[in-house]
């Protein structure tokens, strides 16, 4: 697991130095610096030639352009740094030298590391699952891909292999324990899936077919009534939240010990309600020792978090709640982070400014 983190010179991000945990949240106004943080990661794991002292900065996970995109303007050295510390003992630092309009940022050549070293990087990151801010929404057909679903068990970073993943291991694959719903027919991952998708919607089940001429996947919807079910609806004909959400509840129901899952506002085309579950689902997951880093901009995707942890769903030293700002001077402007800590009760350390005072701030324009 990840358990350091260390970020300087990079966008928005002059210097950065966090411990991280199982469920890492970040949150904060727009342009903060969230974003960058996440794609830091992206950029490791997107970076095939890191072992010849390469990192590519566009790539099948993240596009950040030239080194004049990636270097924080007022940056007083001419080096990008990113470490990570793993299981509390490697510690992995690259440095690379600014390069204004090249795509590829290559090290210097004290951060080389040894086969072994690499190895072990490259092992306690292999589970890597990443579903972007921007997702497929409901389509009439969906891709399928036998090396990205069958193989990797990949969703893709927009969803797109969601439909095709419940396909191949709905029925065949059972999930966690821990991420049992109580009214689920049973364990299966479809059984849970719906399950926890009528958290957000209720009665809905979702069905899948795969079409072998055209190697596509076919998804649609039914709602249960009492005693029957509704006939299929199409995804463009059921609510747009509902397909948008899928593969975030689908990734976080495959978590395992290991596998580090990145996921960007989570909460996009949710109601409230299903916002907070949501947040539960996700303490779930973390719990079962995989690694969560959640960007998002719901207090009720914190609270069903906060919540979990005061029910003992989850303990409060598995959470890092990360609050970005910025500070500007006359002559920069920076991200800051701020971790919060969550208590056994559910109560947070601090409350900074803009965190979670936009509901009074409103009311006492309405009093």
């Amino acid at each position: 697991m990840i358990n350091h983190i260390t970020i300087e010179n990079f966008k928005s991000l002059k210097k950065a130095d966090v411990n991280v945990r199982n469920l890492n949240l970040l949150m904060g106004l727009n342009g903060m610096g969230k974003s960058s943080f996440l794609q830091v990661l992206l950029l490791l794991m997107q970076s095939n030639n890191l072992e010849d002292r390469v990192v590519d900065l566009n790539g099948t996970l993240v596009q950040i352009g030239q080194g004049k995109d990636a270097f924080y303007q007022f940056a007083e050295s001419k080096d990008i740094i990113f470490g990570l510390g793993i299981n509390g003992q490697q510690l992995f630092s690259w440095k690379f030298p600014y390069q204004n309009q090249s795509d590829k940022e290559k090290l210097t050549a004290e951060n080389v590391y040894t086969k072994e070293q690499m190895a072990l990087f490259r092992e306690n990151t292999k589970w890597f699952q990443y579903i972007s801010a921007e997702r497929i929404g409901p389509r009439d057909l969906y891709e399928a891909s036998t090396i990205m679903v069958t193989d990797n068990k990949q969703l893709g970073l927009l969803g797109e292999y969601a439909a095709h993943y419940i396909e191949v291991f709905g029925l065949d694959d059972t999930v966690s324990e821990k991420l049992i719903h109580p009214n689920a027919a049973s364990n299966k991952l479809i059984h849970q899936l719906n399950a926890w998708m009528q958290e957000i919607s209720p009665g809905v089940l979702i069905n899948t077919k795969y079409i072998p001429i055209a190697n596509k996947i076919i998804l649609d919807y039914q709602f249960e009534l009492i005693k029957e079910k509704t006939n299929s609806f199409r995804p463009k004909n059921t609510g747009f939240g509902i397909t948008y959400v899928l593969p975030v509840v689908l990734a976080l129901l495959t978590a395992e010990e290991g596998k580090i899952i990145v996921i960007e506002n989570p909460e996009s085309h949710i109601h409230p309600k299903g916002q907070a579950r949501l947040g539960k689902l996700i303490a779930l997951a973390s719990s079962l020792g995989a690694q969560l880093f959640i960007e998002t901009h719901s207090d009720h995707i914190l609270n069903g978090i906060r919540v979990a942890v005061k029910e003992n769903y989850i303990d409060k030293s598995k959470i890092s709640v990360m609050y970005f700002d910025k500070t500007t001077t006359d002559s920069e402007q920076f991200s800051n982070i701020t971790q919060i800590e969550i208590d056994q009760h559910g109560e947070l350390s601090e409350y900074p400014k803009d965190f979670l005072d936009e509901w009074s701030n409103q009311l006492l324009k309405l009093v």
